[in-house]
């Protein structure tokens, strides 16, 4: 039954895929101009705090549009799918009145099993897939092929034969491009049928392999910041284990700063179409009334420490991740938020902006509507977590999960930010970091003897997370209780 609500405001949530917070001007001096990121962020609130719930596509995007932790919906590694009975965000709006539509990378599940079937609970009236654009071109899912064959049936042969060889798209052929327009597209619609919409514009950039921006925009980016040296090769065993399987020669060779460019390069012409899809909000008469949601699912290393793309380790530069929202007389403008927050709190957000309440999101969710944070509210959660399961296949294994697993655990707190790796081989093992007075985690206090009842309180605290998370994602085959006492 749909829900009786009190505002039915519309919701766009743009995400991108793999952009560490600091390549928006908005969070510093980017290398990049992003002036359209830049004046959302003006006009709304910037969540200087906030992270994954892993730092690995599949189970943040899971988290993002189900409300739950790891846990919660099942998801912990690249190829696990989301269990058939999870039910995401646009489902529970569809229900409310609302248009649901995506436009790009959905990823909540192993994109094999992506393409070949929806879930029946996506909730999507439009269902405009695409994972990467090379990937999976045959799906009958894939909506940027189609696009792509229609207009320029030559450069979509390209695709089909060259896969990742193919670089420096053209703008006009370009996934940004595309997905800007049908984003435009689904919202006119929506509005000229005077339907309330949930729209999720979704871009694969700036992900690896760096070379998909049009050709002049590398020309755009600006000096590139130093690199943060690597770490001691004396840290936690499973630290040692990631890093090992993603070096910079891993992915890039040799030539680093041409990769990093081409990464700004991207994040300039996402900029650039997220730019089209807001002006369009404004032309269409809608921007008072809409609640647009900027995130990405993680960040990426781009270099630093040695390190490329993400995994099992949990810095700045990976974990934490972009997040504004803009709500007009809703979200006070200018509005800076220290508090630690997940992206598993992007789903009550949404459903908030419709008068659902977050109970919708059902057994297991940990999500709390930010507006109210954002607003000058308390806080709702103490820290962040976000967690690795084993999640990423190491690179030479031939397509194999780390075995043993590698397991850890990230908590973050108003200042400090614990790192657990559980090693049965490397017990007692993990980083400590005051983010206050050590922003770049150069200084690791975990044996830091002044330190040490922080490291067992967190820890503690950490334990004490994850009882409550299995805890709350309940039993996956549901309860029959007896009807008549057995005392």
């Amino acid at each position: 039954m749909p829900t009786t609500s009190t505002s039915r405001s519309n919701v766009l949530l743009i995400m991108t895929d793999q952009q560490r917070a600091d390549s928006i001007g908005a969070y510093g001096a980017a290398p990049a101009p992003t002036p359209h990121l830049d004046r959302l962020a003006a006009e709304g609130a910037t969540f200087d705090a906030a992270y994954c719930t892993s730092p690995l596509c599949t189970p943040s995007r899971a988290s993002i549009l189900t409300g739950k932790h790891l846990a919660g919906h099942g998801v912990s590694r690249l190829y696990d799918s989301l269990p058939q009975d999870e039910v995401l965000v646009p489902e529970h709006l569809r229900e409310d009145g609302y248009r649901t539509g995506l436009v790009g990378k959905l990823h909540v599940s192993s994109r094999v099993d992506e393409a070949r079937r929806r879930h029946p609970h996506d909730g999507f009236d439009v269902y405009e897939l695409c994972n990467e654009m090379t990937v999976d071109l045959d799906s009958p899912w894939h909506a940027y092929s189609r696009w792509v064959a229609e207009r320029d049936p030559e450069f979509h042969h390209r695709l089909v034969t060259e896969g990742r060889r193919v670089v420096h798209y053209p703008e006009h052929l370009h996934m940004s491009r595309w997905a800007a327009e049908r984003t435009i597209d689904l919202m006119a619609g929506a509005v000229a049928d005077q339907v309330p919409f949930f729209a999720v514009m979704s871009l694969f950039d700036p992900h690896n392999p760096y070379e998909n921006a049009p050709p002049g925009w590398a020309e755009r980016v600006g000096p590139l910041p130093p690199t943060l040296p690597p770490w001691e090769p004396s840290g936690p065993r499973g630290l040692r284990r990631e890093t090992d399987s993603k070096t910079v020669a891993a992915h890039t060779g040799s030539d680093l700063d041409t990769a990093r460019r081409g990464y700004h390069a991207a994040v300039a012409f996402a900029d650039h179409e997220i730019g089209r899809v807001l002006a369009e909000l404004e032309r269409l008469g809608c921007a008072d009334d809409t609640l647009v949601v900027f995130t990405s699912d993680h960040g990426d290393e781009l270099g630093d420490r040695g390190l490329m793309t993400k995994g099992a380790f949990f810095t700045e530069a990976c974990a934490r991740v972009p997040l504004v929202l803009r709500w007009p007389g809703r979200v006070p403008a200018g509005r800076r938020v220290a508090a630690p927050v997940q992206l598993s709190d992007v789903a009550a957000t949404a459903l908030a902006a419709a008068g659902v309440p977050p109970s919708a999101l059902g057994p297991g969710a940990d999500s709390y509507d930010l507006v109210d944070l954002a607003r000058g509210g308390a806080p709702a959660r103490p820290y962040a977590v976000s967690a690795y399961r084993n999640g990423g296949l190491a690179v030479g294994s031939g397509g194999q999960y780390f075995d043993p697993p590698l397991l850890a655990t990230m908590l973050r707190d108003d200042r400090y930010k614990l790192i657990a790796y559980h090693d049965v081989t490397d017990p007692d093992s993990g980083q400590l970091f005051d983010l206050t007075e050590d922003p770049d985690e150069r200084h690791d206090l975990w044996d830091d003897p002044e330190h040490r009842d922080r490291r067992d309180r967190m820890l503690r605290s950490l334990l004490d997370w994850t009882v409550h998370d299995q805890w709350r994602a309940g039993p996956r085959g549901g309860e029959s209780r007896p009807t008549v006492s057995m005392a």
